[in-house]
């Protein structure tokens, strides 16, 4: 049987944790630099025949795109660390089967990162940047900041794949005892409605098939993360 540890010795692991995850974040950005305009590129596919150029308007701006994108990569490719240290953390609350799984957690969780980045770059970002720059008549030029345009993207394919780990959020805090299939069919109502918030910061335009695209998505993770809270319950639950 594992020894439990104490507050310092949580803290004192934390800590470790947090250093971990800032090093690989660091070097990992570091190594994406040189293939920031490359992906500058990729993000602005989506925006293919309603944008031309990408235009910047102070000296640092461009350093702090490449930054940004660079940064973006990095945390794709250190979700495995990041997950790592975020499971090596709660494990000690799980009973010992379920620490075995921590391989399953790590890649499940980033293969649905990825999968909600990608649904956000091939079926939100189209749609929405052609909606917004439709308002452009003839008495507006559109001159987009790379800055701005990046931030957009760049914030809808993170948010995306965050709303995405649903299920694995649902089998972690119910693993931890904090949340159980039952309360979350109970909450159905309150999340529809969360939801549809969600939806509606997320996708940037007011219409209701836009909305759709992202809330549809949601709803049927919800659901999913019902049933994988009410398979992952322990016998106490």
């Amino acid at each position: 049987m594992d020894k439990p540890l104490t507050l310092v010795e949580h803290l004192s692991e934390l800590r470790g944790g947090i250093i971990v995850t800032l090093v690989a974040l660091g070097s990992t950005t570091l190594l994406s630099l040189p293939f920031a305009s490359d992906l500058l590129k990729i993000l602005k596919y989506p925006a293919t025949g309603v944008i031309d150029k990408l235009a910047f308007f102070s000296p640092e701006e461009a350093f702090v795109i490449y930054m940004r994108i660079g940064f973006l990569c990095a945390f794709t490719f250190s979700m495995p660390v990041i997950l790592y240290q975020l499971w090596g953390f709660c494990s000690p609350a799980m009973d010992g089967r379920v620490r075995k799984h921590s391989a399953f957690f790590i890649v499940t969780c980033t293969f649905s990162f990825i999968a909600g980045g990608l649904f956000a770059y091939f079926n939100l970002l189209p749609p929405a940047l052609k909606f917004l720059l439709g308002f452009a008549k003839e008495d507006l030029e559109p001159v987009i900041s790379a800055s701005k345009y990046i931030s957009f993207v760049t914030g809808i394919i993170f948010a995306s794949g965050l709303v995405f780990q649903m299920p694995l959020l649902s089998f972690l805090l119910t693993r931890l005892g904090i949340i159980n299939s039952r309360i979350l069919r109970k909450k159905y109502k309150y999340a529809i409605v969360v939801i549809t918030i969600v939806a509606a910061i997320i996708t940037p335009t007011p219409d209701v098939f836009n909305m759709s695209l992202l809330a549809i998505p949601m709803l049927i993770l919800y659901e999913l993360s019902i049933w994988v809270s009410f398979f992952s319950r322990n016998k106490k639950q």
